[in-house]
């Protein structure tokens, strides 16, 4: 049988240090890292407390990173950084402030290259089709609905 090993709490600190210095984190990942350590609730306390007392966790940072990161790098849109954010308990107001991370012209922008990107690669024939299809495709990418209208008839003009 595989025994764990057992570390002590000064231990789990360095670990989870660690962690947060390697890639920003939410609350959530630590907890959920903590939890799998097995650590009593007073232990996961004091590491979560000191973890926030020497910035090694910033959700506001971490909100910040994340949406710059999902926009220049998979070109997700406001609506999918937004689930996503909620997803890891980000607060209302460390989600705005991260959203103001993602400039407008360059957000525009990027919706018109993934769009016209997705046109060239479309086969379909059928224009109510093909518009449909890019819909979906820019909603699913996390795109606001007046947004991809916009973009589509600007094009079919």
């Amino acid at each position: 049988m595989h025994k764990r090993k057992v570390y002590t709490v000064e231990e789990i600190k360095q670990k989870l240090e660690r962690y947060c210095i390697y890639q920003d984190r939410c609350h959530k990942d630590v907890e959920q890292k903590m939890f799998a350590y097995g650590l009593i609730p007073e232990a996961r306390e004091h590491i979560l407390l000191h973890l926030l007392e020497n910035n090694f966790l910033n959700e506001e940072r971490f909100a910040k990173s994340f949406a710059r990161g999902k926009f220049r790098i998979k070109k997700w849109g406001r609506e999918r950084i937004s689930r996503e954010l909620k997803l890891r308990d980000i607060s209302a107001y460390n989600l705005k402030i991260a959203l103001k991370e993602i400039e407008e012209e360059e957000y525009l922008c990027t919706l018109q290259a993934l769009y016209e990107k997705r046109n060239e690669s479309l086969s379909e024939e059928n224009e109510f089709k093909r518009n449909k299809k890019l819909f979906d495709y820019l909603k699913y990418r996390g795109y606001e609905t007046n947004l991809i209208v916009a973009v589509i008839n600007q094009d079919s003009k």
